[in-house]
């Protein structure tokens, strides 16, 4: 089946892709993440993306970043939030969202989501999204993986070293670079 991964950042892919590829799937992973901060944060996370899918031998797919959008959908209201608050699952829908659309335009099968990867997400609530995200979007499934497990993390972070991927220290926006800087 052709899966449409949603990649947060390349460290996160490097251990979905592999897996992806090893239960069947054609993997396109996309990197459709207008809650970075910066346009040079997200450029610069976009390309090692880019650069991790062509190691990979996947197709690669970029949305525009727009991150006043992002700011009016996802944030606004909810600025004052924890990190793994409401505004991160707000967040993970949005993500979802895009990646679910861009999916279902291309008429591919089934979207997921490197975010359950990190041991710093709460895999249960992105998972809950991408059900969400799914029931809206007929003839898509989601496919629910948690790739923290079987050692997930720990690959990823051995991959982003071997590959030299360039490993942030934040999950993306202001907020949780305020939040990482404390």
């Amino acid at each position: 089946m052709k899966v449409v991964l949603h990649s947060c950042c390349a460290p996160c892919a490097s251990a979905c892709v592999p897996r992806l590829k090893d239960e069947g799937h054609d993997v396109v992973m996309l990197f459709a993440n207008s809650n970075i901060d910066t346009p040079d944060e997200f450029e610069r996370r976009r390309a090692e993306a880019e650069r991790l899918a062509a190691i990979d031998g996947v197709t690669f797919a970029s949305l525009p970043y727009d991150h006043a959008d992002w700011l009016e959908k996802v944030a606004a209201g909810f600025e004052d939030e924890p990190e793994r608050g409401r505004r991160c699952e707000r967040c993970f829908r949005y993500n979802l969202a895009k990646a679910a659309a861009f999916a279902g335009e291309r008429g591919f099968g089934a979207f997921t989501t490197s975010l359950t990867v990190s041991p710093h997400k709460p895999s249960r609530v992105i998972l809950a999204a991408g059900r969400e995200v799914a029931a809206k979007s007929p003839g898509l499934e989601f496919v629910e993986d948690d790739f923290k497990k079987k050692d997930g993390f720990l690959l990823s972070v051995r991959r982003a070293a071997e590959l030299g991927l360039y490993r942030q220290s934040y999950c993306g926006c202001e907020f949780s670079r305020r939040s990482a800087e404390k």
